[in-house]
């Protein structure tokens, strides 16, 4: 059984090479709409799409400097891969399912862009006029990699990696489509009723915190459960590289090399700083020392707060962000490391309670003098309150979906091939059982005396 099921992935790519044969999706006039576009524009959108990518590597040695040396390239793995599946399937009919024509404002047809048909030639986006629409498709790309691998600190150093790969696919298609479709297309639901995410605090963090919760509550916990982590410096690596791509993540989200792009870059600078502080700042009030780890993870929380923000809040504000974030998020993990639930590197604390505050204090602090496109008026703080009503609404909306439909995804998963690894595989460590890898650890008779526990 598991032989067969293990032929499966290579007949679907297969599948996918024989299809580019028969709809090469050969423009027609390529260049089209060319008199819109922008060459300053272009040229910032595909350095803010590059920047975008190497977040993904970065979270890759954030996470994987928090694990135990048996599970660091194991860790590694699950975000790099993200590269590999997600990028196929936005080639093939992703990026159809999250901006093609809208199907209830809840999905696209994922006929629209089929094997990206139509998107060499095709006219720009509405949101992005002065970029071609392939490098629109391309930007959002990156977002869509980058989204399921955030999930997988939750679950680190006990899952399949073909199970993982299997459900990312799945949380791509019935999760994360959904809700860019429904957050950025012009017809989504979301979109619609005025809901305001510059640059994926719903979409991305939210989705990924609440999916990352129901993973953590499924799989349950590790037989080994420490903190060791394997390499602190490859977390403040990791760090470097997620806060220096984060400003194509929500800078680049004007679509443009334009003065709201500044903005974001500026919020999302001073949000971090002010988070990494705050971090540090509120453990010494409870007696401990600065460290490291906390500084690091304090900015991305920072990082992540801004992100639904960037482009709508003005500079000060964006440092309230950042520390109430901040504060919020570290009081979550301190009170979740006193339950059962076993969120590995705690993602639900610091991506999903940091998305959904950024979220709310996006309800907050908007301003129209920052952003014209604010159609429901100014945030709770200019005593206007329809804005911020309705992001408490989608917030719950969006929490019910993401945390249900995720924990359904995790439950066919296991039914198709089981999650967990067996309790003799996690000890020996997932570079090994996984992956018949190893870096300089641990040595040939280590592995023997774990087996020999088993045998």
């Amino acid at each position: 059984m598991a032989k067969a099921f293990s032929r499966i992935p290579m007949l679907l790519l297969l599948l996918v090479v024989i299809a580019t044969f028969i709809l090469p999706s050969v423009p027609e006039a390529t260049g089209a709409g060319s008199a819109e576009i922008d060459t300053a524009d272009t040229a910032w959108m595909l350095t803010a799409t590059a920047l975008v990518l190497i977040m993904t590597p970065g979270l890759a040695f954030f996470y994987g400097g928090m694990v135990r040396k048996k599970n660091v390239l194991s860790t590694m793995l699950q975000s790099f891969i993200c590269m590999a599946i997600v990028t196929v399937l936005w080639v093939v009919f992703g990026f159809s399912l999250a901006f093609g024509e809208s199907i209830g404002g809840v999905f696209g047809n994922p006929l629209t862009f089929f094997m990206m048909k139509g998107v060499i030639d095709g006219a720009p986006w509405p949101a992005a006029p002065t970029i071609p629409l392939l490098l629109f498709a391309m930007f959002q790309l990156k977002f869509a990699i980058i989204t399921p691998a955030l999930i997988t600190g939750a679950f680190a150093e006990r899952i399949r990696f073909i199970s993982y790969t299997l459900f990312t696919m799945l949380f791509f298609v019935f999760i994360y489509a959904p809700l860019a479709h429904a957050t950025w297309h012009p017809d989504g639901l979301l979109f619609n009723l005025g809901v305001l995410d510059f640059a994926g605090g719903t979409v991305v963090h939210m989705s990924a915190g609440w999916a990352a919760l129901a993973s953590a509550l499924y799989l349950k916990r590790r037989y080994e459960v420490s903190h060791a982590p394997a390499h602190t410096s490859y977390v403040m690596l990791g760090t470097g590289l997620l806060w220096f791509g984060w400003f194509g993540f929500n800078a680049g989200s004007a679509m443009g090399a334009s003065p709201l792009a500044v903005v974001a870059l500026a919020t999302t600078t001073t949000a971090s700083a002010s988070a990494a502080l705050a971090w540090i700042f509120f453990d010494a009030l409870r007696g401990r020392k600065p460290s490291a780890m906390g500084t690091c993870i304090g900015a991305v929380v920072g990082l992540v707060a801004i992100t639904p923000a960037a482009g709508f809040v003005t500079i000060p504000h964006s440092l309230a962000i950042g520390v109430i974030a901040a504060i919020i998020s570290n009081l979550v993990v301190e009170w979740r490391t006193r339950t059962t639930v076993d969120d590995t590197l705690d993602v639900f604390p610091c991506h999903g309670v940091g998305g959904m505050v950024g979220m709310l204090l996006t309800g907050v602090f908007a301003s129209q003098a920052i952003n014209p496109a604010i159609e429901l008026g100014n945030g709770l703080i200019f005593g206007e309150y329809k804005l911020f009503l309705v992001h408490l609404a989608a917030l719950v909306g969006v929490s019910i979906f993401a945390f249900g439909g995720s924990f359904v995804l995790l439950k066919l998963t296991d039914l198709i091939t089981p999650l967990r690894v067996s309790q003799e595989e996690e000890i020996i460590g997932l570079d090994l059982s996984q992956h018949d890898e190893r870096q300089d650890y641990p040595e040939p008779e280590q592995v023997q005396e774990r087996q020999a526990v088993f045998s």
